[in-house]
């Protein structure tokens, strides 16, 4: 795959963003005749997206970009009903209707940041699978849409097989994402012109379902897939979950200054490879900063936080974020831009117990981690070390600024402020 035509699959390429592509000389000659129409899908399962839904929606930005065709941002209002048993040991919890549209209207507020919607040829669209899902009548869909799927191939899904050799229950209702998916593929081909799919590598069984399905449903064009990986840090950890949680996209979810902390605690060894997927910088940009060794390293964590953070919170919160660390580390100040929690100030009268407030804040999952914590030295409030596990704070250690400083370790702060 080195050779391609279009600056779609060239930027791709060397920025590491393929990992299988059904027909790779296809996919070029339609991007290089700015003729792809491509989607990818996102369920509502949330109200945010995470950065493991990153890699998805930058490659949607470059097709963009580089004119290479349309791209579609798909919003599982329908698929969420069912759940994708992908990567799943266990059953996805069934939402209810309201709560899915909530979060599906939460979602949609994040692409606009990496694309451009319109009535142009290669404006990006938005779309709801609930369209024409929910309208199905089951009887129907059985014999027009169900026939041409085989359960052989659907029990061979690593999906699927993962779950039954593991003794893991799948639902039926489960069991039939694959077919609702390899339908929307099909009507969007025949809607919109569709003519790929992308996602992440773990659904690549049901993205090739969906093109046979298509052709067996009379879709006359030709039908393509393209994957990116599934990334891991180099430590083998899941890319975007922390202790804490999953990473959001979505700033009430996760404030724009601990998204801007996440990039910043890269691995050396994964901060040239975030650098190519995560930001737009060139990659002549990327190899001088990746060259950068021992304490060098850490400015271009700076430049991959704010680099990241720009392009889903804005060039004006990425900046704040880093200019609020830079103080908090660096200078020692009591940074305004800081995580906020708010507290009840008259509980803060009569004192409130030291390790639920570090719970409360955040900082940790339980009353039993924040003990350890404080045993091990990790914890700190208005910067200085606590070492007694039932300490109780009170308005006297409010700041001047009426706050209150908790600490863990040296990078993750919240202040507490009194209501």
């Amino acid at each position: 795959m080195t050779n391609f035509r279009s600056d779609f699959l060239k930027i791709l390429t060397e920025r590491g963003f393929i990992h299988q592509c059904s027909d790779p000389q296809g996919v070029d000659g339609l991007a290089a005749a700015g003729k792809v129409v491509a989607y990818v899908g996102y369920d509502c399962t949330a109200p945010s997206l995470h950065i493991g839904h990153l890699l998805s929606i930058m490659m949607l930005h470059w097709l963009q970009k580089t004119g290479a065709g349309r791209p579609i941002a798909l919003m599982g209002g329908g698929t969420t009903r069912v759940g994708d048993p992908s990567g799943r040991d266990e059953t996805r919890r069934i939402l209810t209707l309201e709560t899915i549209e909530d979060n599906k209207n939460q979602i949609k507020t994040v692409f606009s940041k990496f694309l451009a919607f319109g009535d142009g040829g290669h404006d990006a669209l938005m779309l709801d699978n609930a369209e024409w899902l929910a309208k199905l009548n089951y009887i129907e869909f059985l014999r027009d849409v169900g026939r041409h799927m085989s359960v052989n191939r659907m029990l061979s899904m690593d999906s699927v097989k993962l779950r039954l050799e593991r003794d893991q229950e799948l639902s039926f209702i489960e069991f039939n994402y694959v077919l609702l998916q390899a339908y929307d593929f099909a009507e969007l081909a025949r809607r919109y012109g569709c003519n790929l799919q992308m996602g992440g590598s773990d659904q690549w069984g049901n993205i090739v379902t969906g093109i046979d399905l298509g052709r067996r449903m009379g879709v006359a064009h030709q039908l393509y897939a393209l994957t990116c990986p599934l990334l891991t840090t180099a430590s083998g950890a899941k890319m975007g979950k922390t202790a804490s949680g999953a990473v959001w996209l979505n700033e009430a979810q996760l404030s724009a200054y601990d998204y801007w902390q996440y990039w910043r605690n890269t691995e050396d060894a994964d901060v040239a490879r975030f650098l190519k997927l995560f930001t737009t910088l060139p990659l002549d940009e990327v190899a001088r900063l990746a060259a950068l060794e021992g304490a060098e390293i850490n400015e271009a964590k700076k430049v991959l936080a704010t680099e990241a953070t720009a392009l889903v919170h804005g060039r004006e919160k990425a900046e704040a974020a880093a200019e609020t660390a830079k103080r908090t580390f660096e200078q020692g100040a009591l940074a305004e831009g800081l995580p906020t929690v708010e507290i009840g100030g008259a509980g803060l009268k009569s004192g409130l117990g030291l390790l639920s407030l570090f719970v409360e804040a955040g900082l940790v999952a339980s009353t039993s981690e924040a003990r350890r914590q404080i045993k091990g030295g990790g914890r700190k409030v208005n910067d200085q070390l606590v070492t007694d596990e039932k300490a109780k704070l009170s308005e006297s250690d409010l700041t001047a600024e009426g706050v209150i400083k908790l600490s863990l370790g040296k990078k993750k702060h919240v202040l507490l402020k009194p209501v």
